[in-house]
Order: structure tokens, then C-alpha cells, then sequence
């Protein structure tokens, strides 16, 4: 288990797009649009942080939404972790950034925002709206100048994946201070047809992203490889081997699923993971301890159940993509359906 416990939170569901990838708007534009109540956000942070006091862990909240700078009590809530010496970051979007709004979320403690880049201008203002690519590289300078790290996320498809060798490019000359991506997660069988990529395209994806990457290794930008299969691939050219003490039937790394990681919504439910099915209780019935070691998430931590991945020499170190597997067939113990490898 890491030192750092991930809160991902989720306080509003209000947003300024409507991407064509988000879960929340998935399937339904007319869905009712809830945000947390600062009352339950103090109850919240401190349901948090007894929970990591009791696991000796050090949390951390990655702060989202919708877009979090449009709920009312924002920057209440950065008074509130601030308080607490808690650090968080900021998972948004770039239309309400500022040298001013910078500056104000660097004072309270903020580490990073994150925003979302899903390929070149076309690509990107289509799944978004026209005019987000344009602003979100416009405020990659805004928040390093306020001292904060900025993170640039992408959700990969068949429709972008041909827009990343330019964009690494560009996010290298922007020196973006990390980069990572990871893989659209289908909400209905329609859009797990039109966007998916098979398990070699898939591979031969990764492989033109590495060399990207080691051309660009001595810049500035952090390559960061977010989707597990980058263990695969990184194994398969010895770059990462099994460690000679590795025990089998532990976790190392790989999906932080019920490990190290928690979603709250804005209506107080739990998710093990925000991109599945997986609501384990409400934060209103129950602490976030009594949550984390109940018999719900304890489902999650079946690894052996993992019908592929349980019978891999990886299965400790990389377990793909459960969300991503949910979403195609409903099971995230099924096989990763972009995984190329062959197991016995």
C-alpha cells in the first residue's frame, strides 16, 4: 500500500461542456445536476482524514466535478484543506482560470491542476465544445506562473489516437509538467464499438508514444504511464522486470482500485471507482473507514477472481483496466479488452 491515500471528489456536477466521453452526461443530457453542501463537505474531510489517521496513510483529494470552480463554496473548501495542511489538486476545466484565480488556489495549498487535452484543435473541440482546445493550451502558462504543476490528461480512442504525436509535441513545447492518458471507457455498447482499438493497434499505439517519449526524455515534461498496459509493454522490452522477491498473490502497483484510491459524489455516494458501477455505501450512513473495509469494497480486492489477469506473472504489478473492462462487458474481472498478451 502507498503512503498517500486519493480522495477523488467529486463536489458538483455543474459544467461548462458536455464532452461526448464524460460519465456524467452519458446517455442522458437532462440528468438532475447536484453539488455537495458545505456542511457535508466539512463531514466529509474529517470522516477523510480519520480514516487515513486510523491506516496511518497521508490523504491526499484530487478536487473535481463537472467543473469544481463553479460550485459556491469552492474556495471555502480550499480554506477547509488548507486548515487542515491537507494537499489537494484540482481536476477542471480552463474557462474560468485566471492569473488572479491561480494565484488564490497556489495560496491555499494547491499542488496541481489538471486539465484535458484529447488530441489537436479539431479533435479536441469536437468531443468538448469549439474554443476549449485554444483555452486550455492558453492556461497551461497561467498555472505554472502561479507555481503550481500542470498536468495535461487525455482520454485515448480510435478517434484521437492518431492526434498524439503532435500533441506530445506540444505539450512538451508548452513544458506542461506531466502528461498521461488512459483509455475511453465505453458507457453503452454503441460508443464501445465506435471508439474502440483492438489489442495490437493498442500496442503498436503505446509503441509510438514511447518513442516520443525517449526522444523528448531530457525535457522538461513527465511522461507519466497511467494505463497499466504501459507495465506490459515496458516488461515485454526488459525495461521493467518482476522484482527477484516479488511474492506471488501480492499486490505491487498496478490499478489503485479499493487499494489506495475513493471516489466521493456530489450526493454523498462512494465509488471504489468513479468510471464503473461500483457504489459501496454513502458517506451519510457510513465513515469513509467503515466504507473502505466493508464487504462491498472488499469485492474489489478479489484479485484472484481476475479471470486473465489472476493467471499472468503481472498480476501483482498491472491487472489492465478494470473500469475499461466493466464498460465493454460488464465484469471487471473479465479479460482487458485491450490486452495483447497471450496467458496459459
Amino acid at each position: 500500500m502507498k503512503p498517500y491515500f486519493a480522495f477523488q471528489w467529486h463536489i458538483s456536477d455543474h459544467c461548462d461542456q458536455r464532452c461526448k466521453h464524460c460519465y456524467i452526461f452519458s446517455g442522458n443530457n437532462n440528468v438532475s445536476l447536484k453539488e455537495i453542501p458545505y456542511k457535508d463537505m466539512e463531514h466529509i474531510v474529517a470522516s477523510c482524514v480519520q480514516m487515513c489517521n486510523r491506516l496511518d496513510r497521508t490523504p491526499y483529494f484530487y478536487i473535481t466535478g463537472g467543473d469544481p470552480i463553479l460550485h459556491p463554496d469552492f474556495w471555502s473548501l480550499c480554506g477547509l484543506l488548507k486548515q487542515n495542511h491537507i494537499d489537494f489538486g484540482i481536476l477542471g476545466n480552463p474557462f474560468h482560470l485566471s492569473d488572479e484565480v491561480c494565484k488564490r488556489l497556489a495560496s491555499y495549498g494547491c499542488k496541481k491542476y489538471q486539465l484535458s487535452l484529447d488530441g489537436m484543435r479539431e479533435t479536441h473541440d469536437n468531443f468538448r465544445k469549439a474554443g476549449s482546445f485554444d483555452t486550455t493550451v492558453e492556461k497551461i502558462d497561467c498555472i505554472k506562473k502561479a507555481g503550481m504543476y500542470c498536468a495535461i490528461m487525455s482520454t485515448v480512442s480510435s478517434a484521437n489516437r492518431n492526434d498524439f504525436p503532435e500533441l506530445i509535441d506540444l505539450v512538451v513545447k508548452k513544458e506542461a509538467d506531466v502528461f498521461a492518458f488512459g483509455r475511453y471507457c465505453p458507457t453503452c455498447e454503441q460508443k464501445s464499438e465506435e471508439y474502440h482499438i483492438s489489442p495490437l493497434a493498442y500496442k503498436t499505439f503505446l509503441e509510438k508514444c514511447y518513442e516520443k517519449y525517449m526522444e523528448y526524455k531530457e525535457r522538461h515534461t513527465y511522461f507519466q504511464m497511467k494505463d497499466h498496459l504501459w507495465t506490459l509493454l515496458m516488461y515485454e522490452k526488459g525495461v521493467f522486470k518482476i522484482p527477484t522477491d516479488a511474492k506471488k498473490g501480492m499486490i505491487y502497483d498496478g490499478c489503485h482500485l479499493a487499494i489506495s484510491h475513493m471516489t466521493i459524489l456530489p450526493n454523498g455516494d462512494v465509488y471504489a471507482c468513479r468510471r464503473m458501477e461500483s457504489k459501496v455505501g454513502s458517506i451519510h450512513e457510513k465513515s469513509m473507514y467503515e466504507l473502505f473495509l466493508s464487504s462491498k469494497m472488499e469485492g474489489y480486492r478479489e484479485f484472484g477472481k481476475f479471470e486473465k489477469c489472476s493467471r499472468c506473472e503481472l498480476c501483482g504489478f498491472c491487472r489492465g483496466c478494470p473500469a475499461v473492462t466493466y464498460g465493454y462487458t460488464g465484469d471487471m474481472y473479465a479479460p482487458d479488452p485491450q490486452c495483447w498478451k497471450e496467458v496459459n
